[in-house]
């Protein structure tokens, strides 16, 4: 009998959770163990990358998420595990909706969401945190047992009654009720640790770092805290552990055998251009009208033409062979659009200007015969990889040209992507100090002795004599580098990249989840750049550029001056 993780919160839990992704399928090997499930806190941030680092590594991925329930002005932690693709479409949609509220609901989801979406997933009631739970230790019985039927009403047997054993006061308090409505209600029990750190001496690096979200310090008294026993255990400690309810255990087993379902990386799926005629065919004579239009302005021989010409059918072959019509469209539709709306946009660079489609679609404004540029350094059948065109804007107008795109496509279909930032050399050894009340000025002098180009504090103590010769004398300065090693690399926050915009071919939540900022109107992918594309969404770069703004402005002015 083996057990299985079934939650774990990964450094995708920003500021919670200490493990990264990586990690998971190494401690799954150390332990023998086949399976593991993450939960991340109202997120489905890693799933892709959770997915694929695992199946590399011959481990069975379980993607879940803890979701908030709102519940009469509370809100209550609830466990959900994918079974199957319709689970994760389900959850997807759900983890979005929890940033779709305004900000007193953000970030959670009602009673009624659940329902809704519930096909296709596992429920896990959380124990003393969650609702069921929460209502037996406030004596509401009647209560705790009419909500408990209503999730079996809803999920069936995919609803399962969560129990922990972390050694806390309460949870000793709570278990023997649990087990009696488990009981009463044939309900099955399951064994779960929730874990935020992969191993037990990692407890007071993580107790930092829950210190360094909640702008606290560890030596203060009156905070929430966790203890040591949220660590990645391993399948003999927690059959020890519920010895006395091995079904528990048994459970988990049978749960990952009912979670199949996991991601996996997916052709582009772009939205189809609207128009009579095939993308092809509309590509084929909107390439050739352009080039034609190229010819009169540059005033071409014949003799001359032929080379675009026979550089056009050849680029054209390869578009249309490697499925990219479409894009080719997208992109051309919204950079006309702006050039009519006298939206200053830039004449093109980095490889697509090597493209004549590009520079016949007036993508871009140069010519790429003339100045000797490879087409195959943009678009190359040898060596798949997606177009990608940055295209500069007018800056004050650029929003302009993406409201046009959500208008055309959909806003179910447009977002912004996400970018995570992490906990950075210098930046970790601040925070770390700040926690530990240490004082500023004696930080800042640490910090101040690393260059920029050192990458990590372990290169800093090995490359600066000055530093290693304070970590050897002094207990203070080795706990801070011990503690900022440990949490280096994690994720600190979430935000919205620069120009990253993506369209898919239906609605996004569809195949990935949405996130939103604290009241920001914006939308992003729940996916970085990287596994968005693996999800199946092309991206496009709607830079923008300041210069373009200037140069626009400063024509107007001397127009009006004429």
């Amino acid at each position: 009998m083996t057990f299985v993780h079934l939650r774990c919160y990964s450094a995708y839990s920003l500021c919670q959770g200490a493990i990264k992704i990586k990690s998971f399928p190494d401690l799954c090997k150390q332990n023998q163990m086949t399976a593991v499930a993450i939960t991340d806190l109202d997120n489905l941030f890693g799933a892709m990358e959770f997915s694929i680092k695992c199946t590399e590594k011959g481990i069975q991925p379980i993607l879940g998420c803890t979701v908030h329930v709102r519940y009469e002005d509370k809100y209550y932690p609830l466990g959900l595990l994918c079974m199957s693709q319709e689970g994760y479409k389900n959850l997807s949609h759900l983890v979005s909706k929890a940033y779709a509220y305004e900000k007193e609901s953000y970030q959670s989801v009602t009673l009624d969401d659940i329902w809704q979406y519930q096909k296709g997933l596992i429920c896990l009631s959380g124990y003393e945190q969650g609702l069921v739970g929460n209502m037996l230790l406030s004596n509401k019985k009647d209560s705790a047992y009419e909500l408990a039927k209503e999730f079996t009403q809803h999920f069936g047997d995919r609803f399962y009654l969560e129990i922990c054993r972390h050694g806390l006061r309460i949870q000793n308090i709570l278990e023997p009720e649990y087990l009696k409505l488990a009981i009463d209600l044939n309900i099955p029990l399951v064994a779960t640790n929730e874990v935020y750190f992969p191993k037990k001496d990692m407890f007071e690096a993580h107790d930092a770092l829950r210190c360094i979200a909640e702008g606290r310090h560890v030596v203060e008294a009156d905070r929430e805290r966790l203890n040591e026993q949220y660590y990645f255990k391993t399948s003999e400690e927690m059959t020890w552990l519920f010895d006395d309810i091995p079904e528990a255990i048994e459970h988990t087993e049978v749960i990952a055998q009912r979670c199949q379902f996991f991601l996996k990386p997916s052709q582009p799926q772009l939205p189809p251009y609207p128009s009579e005629l095939s993308e092809t065919e509309l590509l084929r004579k909107n390439a050739k009208t352009g080039l034609e239009n190229r010819f009169k302005e540059a005033g071409m021989t014949k003799d001359h033409e032929q080379k675009y010409l026979d550089r056009l059918q050849y680029e054209l072959n390869v578009i249309e062979g490697m499925g990219f019509p479409g894009y080719f469209l997208i992109v051309a539709d919204f950079i006309q659009w702006a050039k009519q709306q006298d939206i200053p946009v830039g004449p093109g660079r980095g490889s697509g200007a090597g493209s004549v489609v590009a520079w016949a679609l007036t993508i871009t404004d140069i010519d790429p015969i003339k100045y000797g540029l490879l087409f195959e350094r943009f678009l190359n059948p040898e060596r798949v990889s997606m177009p990608d065109f940055d295209i500069d804007f007018c800056q004050d107008r650029r929003d302009e040209v993406i409201a046009y795109v959500r208008q055309k496509y959909g806003d179910n279909r447009v977002a912004h992507i996400i970018t995570f930032g992490t906990l950075q050399t210098k930046g970790v050894l601040r925070d770390v100090g700040r926690v530990l009340s240490m004082p500023y000025s004696f930080v800042d002098q640490i910090v101040r002795q690393i260059p920029f180009q050192i990458g990590s504090v372990k290169e800093a103590l090995e490359t600066i004599p000055e530093l290693s010769v304070l970590h050897e004398e002094d207990d203070s300065i080795k706990k801070l580098f011990s503690i900022a090693e440990q949490l280096e690399g994690l994720y600190r926050h979430a935000s919205t990249h620069a120009a990253g915009i993506v369209i898919g071919g239906c609605d996004l939540q569809d195949i990935v989840p949405l996130y939103r900022e604290e009241d920001s109107p914006i939308f992003s992918t729940q996916f970085s750049m990287k596994y968005v594309e693996m999800a199946g969404l092309l991206k496009f770069d709607f830079l923008g550029l300041k210069t373009l703004t200037v140069i626009h402005d400063a024509e107007k002015l001397i127009q009006a001056a004429v």
